[in-house]
């Protein structure tokens, strides 16, 4: 097992250095071109613990430290990106995470990819990392959004709307042990669409099949978000649990909506997942509520291509200064077939956020964030923490 990850770990890193080495190749011939792109998210996060449960301990982390090699290979799109955080840690091959590693095809209809990739799946996680908000995404979309998973995708976009669709194993470069398949797809309509005026709708759906997890060297399948940011490892909660090695079922849908008027700005999902394996069954309910406010008078971009926002530029060499609050939930519960549940438990988490936006890929993010954990059975809070995160970051 140890060796398959190694493998697949050294192809990724083999590809982006060959990438990176083509274009001096065949800078003659033309057919072959490259741009190196990359990021560094450097977090810290400081907590505020009651006495319930192990505490969250303060820290600082290389969160993301990418590469990014994308060009043109003889009338194909390519990307091959890898995050080299972990290497911090861990100096070897292994240590490097997979993102995009994969090629597509334009067509007047729309856009073929096949490889390694996000699937289309709620306007969240499809905004990028670099562009968002809040220093983390909503509690449903860190925990249930199919991720970087290796498959096809069509996207067609137009004016006014996007369809897109995959088709996608439940593995990964970097998750081969998960087995299984799915399928993904994701609608969104923009009515209205012109720079400080934006009314967006949207609605994801996916059907995943996981092989036996909890069995022959598959994880169980479990879902257990941060409640605070991605160091309060602590105080995370495990809403819903297969491991019985029974084949499993998942149903995911998302509802969003989005909204622009000059500097003010409105994000809105709601979402659920239906969990079956033949002996148990489990539900996920999750719903966010962002709203924000430019105090320089700047508008969130919207990206009509992709259905979602982009990269803020600030009007003034001061920068921009940006302010938003978020309001966010998750309930999962578990039962056996024919029995009431045997678990019930929520989180329920607020942020309040500011940025700096200094240059258009320099930023500065400081969020606080209170969450509480509960158990509806026991009608008993299990956790209460406080925490104010933040963030340098830069991209190229």
């Amino acid at each position: 097992m140890r060796k398959d990850r190694s493998l697949s770990r050294s192809l990724t890193f083999t590809l982006l250095l060959l990438a990176l080495a083509a274009p001096v190749a065949n800078a003659d011939e033309g057919d072959v071109t490259a741009t190196l792109g990359g990021r560094l998210h450097y977090d810290f996060a400081q907590f505020e613990n009651d006495g319930r449960g192990a505490p969250n301990v303060d820290d600082t982390e290389i969160r993301r430290l990418a590469l990014e090699v994308s060009g043109d290979l003889y009338g194909l799109e390519y990307t091959l990106e890898a995050n080299f955080a972990d290497l911090q840690d861990d100096f070897s091959v292994e240590a490097i995470e997979a993102w995009d590693v994969l090629v597509s095809k334009k067509f007047n209809a729309g856009k073929l990819t096949v490889g390694q990739f996000k699937q289309h799946f709620t306007l969240d996680d499809r905004i990028s990392s670099n562009y968002g908000v809040f220093l983390e995404r909503s509690l449903f979309a860190q925990t249930l959004a199919p991720l970087y998973r290796l498959g096809a995708a069509w996207l067609t976009a137009r004016d006014s709307y996007t369809i897109g669709g995959s088709v996608y194993s439940l593995e990964s470069i970097d998750e081969w042990q998960v087995k299984g398949r799915a399928f993904a797809g994701r609608g969104t309509w923009a009515p209205m669409h012109e720079s400080g005026r934006v009314v967006h709708l949207g609605l994801s759906a996916a059907r995943e099949y996981y092989d036996h997890p909890g069995r022959d060297g598959a994880p169980a399948l479990r879902i257990r978000p941060r409640p605070a940011g991605h160091l309060s490892n602590a105080s995370r909660l495990t809403l819903v649990n297969f491991g019985s090695g029974r084949d499993a079922d998942v149903d995911k849908t998302s509802i969003e909506f989005a909204a622009v008027r000059g500097p003010f700005h409105v994000q809105s999902e709601i979402g659920d997942a239906r969990f079956d394996d033949g002996g148990q069954s489990g539900r996920i309910d999750a719903a966010y509520a962002a709203v924000g406010w430019f105090l320089t008078g700047e508008s969130l971009p919207y990206d009509r291509g992709g259905g979602r926002f982009g990269r803020v530029k600030p009007n003034r060499s001061s920068g921009a200064w940006q302010v938003a609050l978020r309001y966010d939930t998750i309930r999962g519960r578990q039962n056996l077939y024919g029995a009431t549940d045997f678990s019930d438990l929520s989180i329920d988490a607020a942020t309040a956020a500011i940025n700096w936006h200094l240059r258009s890929n320099l930023r500065f993010l400081l969020d606080w964030t209170s969450s509480r954990n509960y158990d509806h059975l026991r009608a008993l809070t299990l956790d209460r923490t406080q925490a104010l995160t933040g963030r340098f970051q830069y991209d190229f």
